[in-house]
């Protein structure tokens, strides 16, 4: 099965023509015409960093990712461990989308190898497996039989089953209480269609700033196992309270996908989780989708990612926080998907923030607070999983259900919005530039 890449919606002609000659940009070189932008684009300057932002600054940003992982590996040692190339994996486990029957059949025949199961995505058309190979396999000897596989079978995808992790921390610190009144919100309550997705941790519900929002929850079985991560994603996404407190699509209607499930006993954040909370919103013609969440370029998420982008659905990611000279994270180096940087309260990039061609807006991810799970205040947050929320609501005002035509319209509308930063025309620090700036809440802001 050979790789597809379909026409990017006219979207590199409406950028070029649509924008000031001075924000026009040359489109990367893409086969078979490339896809959405991935990160080209606009770009200018806001008060001083607070003692906040200072508190939640990285003491050591090119370790951001490393200390993630250690924890969840402290979590979960008997489900999760390193590979050859240090990546955070299920144990033994790999991921094959073999290209023919014939090809499967061979994969399946093979000693060593033990089927867990078969995936069908259901609205992206895909069906891989899930394989484990036998205990005491060492990463060694596992990265040499995924090279076999993808020797014997070149167009087909074979990876590990790769761990993805947040890009951004909120502190426990509650900073402002909610003194809201009226009934804690549940989901349901639909306020309008104005939708937008999310992959992520759970999401807490009874917060005062979502209850207003109509919530559609996937994963963990049907149990909600609300999170700070999540919690924190989803008030910039859609939160509004009556204390002042408000995301870029306020009242909207959330589909959040759990792909953690904490305080389960299974690890979380795989990509196999990832796959199908993308097939589900490709099921429910979610137009933008946010996936606050980073990791390697594994090649069977990549397939995942081109086929929800085939279904129309407009994908925004932060660039992670594995500082300026870190190679490119994904999903959000990935072509086609909106690739988000943070800025402080000054509009100065964080430090911690990657760069790179990828990178498409730019949005406040520091000197702010959003959502605490369990309980009702708000907690400071910092980091580039924080900027892209606020990204993914503003162009879901402008794409509210899944259509590969009105994306490109949805992209240049916000592109036109954005205010320059750093070098003048589109960087690889600020993208096309800042958007949402007047979508910073901090906690002084709150009454």
């Amino acid at each position: 099965m050979s790789l597809k890449f379909l026409p990017i919606l006219g979207l590199a002609a409406a950028l070029i023509t649509a924008l000031p000659a001075s924000a026009q940009v040359r489109l990367p070189n893409l086969p078979g015409g490339g896809r959405l932008p991935g990160g080209e684009l606009l770009r200018r300057t806001e008060p001083l960093l607070t003692s906040t932002s200072q508190l939640l600054a990285p003491v050591d940003p090119l370790r951001w990712r490393e200390r993630l992982a250690d924890q969840l590996l402290r979590r979960h040692p008997d489900q999760l461990q390193r590979n050859a190339a240090d990546e955070l994996v299920f144990i033994g486990e790999v991921l094959a989308l073999p290209s023919s029957t014939q090809a499967r059949q061979r994969v399946l025949s093979m000693d060593g190898w033990e089927r867990v199961e078969e995936t069908r995505l259901d609205g992206l058309d895909l069906a891989w497996l899930r394989l484990r190979a036998s205990a005491g396999t060492s990463p060694a000897a596992l990265a040499a039989r995924i090279a076999q596989l993808r020797a014997e079978d070149p167009e087909g995808s074979y990876d590990y089953h790769h761990v993805y992790v947040d890009a951004g921390t909120a502190t426990s610190t509650t900073l402002a209480s909610a003194s809201a009144t009226g009934s804690i919100g549940t989901e349901g309550a639909v306020t309008g269609e104005r939708r937008v997705g999310m992959i992520d941790s759970g999401v807490d519900a009874a917060h005062p700033s979502l209850r207003h929002v109509a919530l559609t929850r996937q994963g963990c079985a049907g149990q909600a196992r609300p999170a700070a991560h999540g919690t924190a994603v989803a008030s910039l996404l859609v939160g509004d309270s009556e204390i002042g407190f408000r995301g870029a699509l306020p009242r909207g209607r959330l589909f959040a996908m759990d792909v953690y499930c904490e305080g389960g006993s299974q690890a979380g954040g795989g990509v196999q989780a990832i796959a199908e909370g993308l097939a589900w919103l490709a099921r429910m013609r979610v137009g933008v989708v946010n996936i606050s969440l980073v990791g390697p370029p594994n090649a069977l998420l990549r397939r995942v990612v081109e086929a929800a982008q085939d279904k129309g659905l407009l994908m925004v990611a932060p660039v992670g926080n594995d500082g300026p000279s870190a190679p490119p994270l994904y999903p959000a180096a990935w072509p086609g998907v909106i690739a988000v940087t943070g800025v402080d309260a000054r509009r100065r990039v964080l430090v911690e923030a990657g760069r790179g061609p990828h990178v498409a807006f730019a949005a406040p991810g520091a000197d702010m607070v959003a959502a605490e799970a369990g309980g009702r205040g708000y907690a400071a947050v910092r980091g580039t999983s924080f900027a892209a929320p606020l990204v993914a609501g503003l162009l879901a005002a402008r794409l509210p259900s899944s259509d590969r035509a009105a994306s490109s319209s949805a992209f240049n509308a916000l592109a036109r919005e954005a205010i320059d930063l750093g070098a003048p025309g589109r960087d690889d620090v600020y993208g096309v530039g800042l958007v949402g700036a007047s979508l910073r809440v901090n906690a002084g802001d709150l009454r």
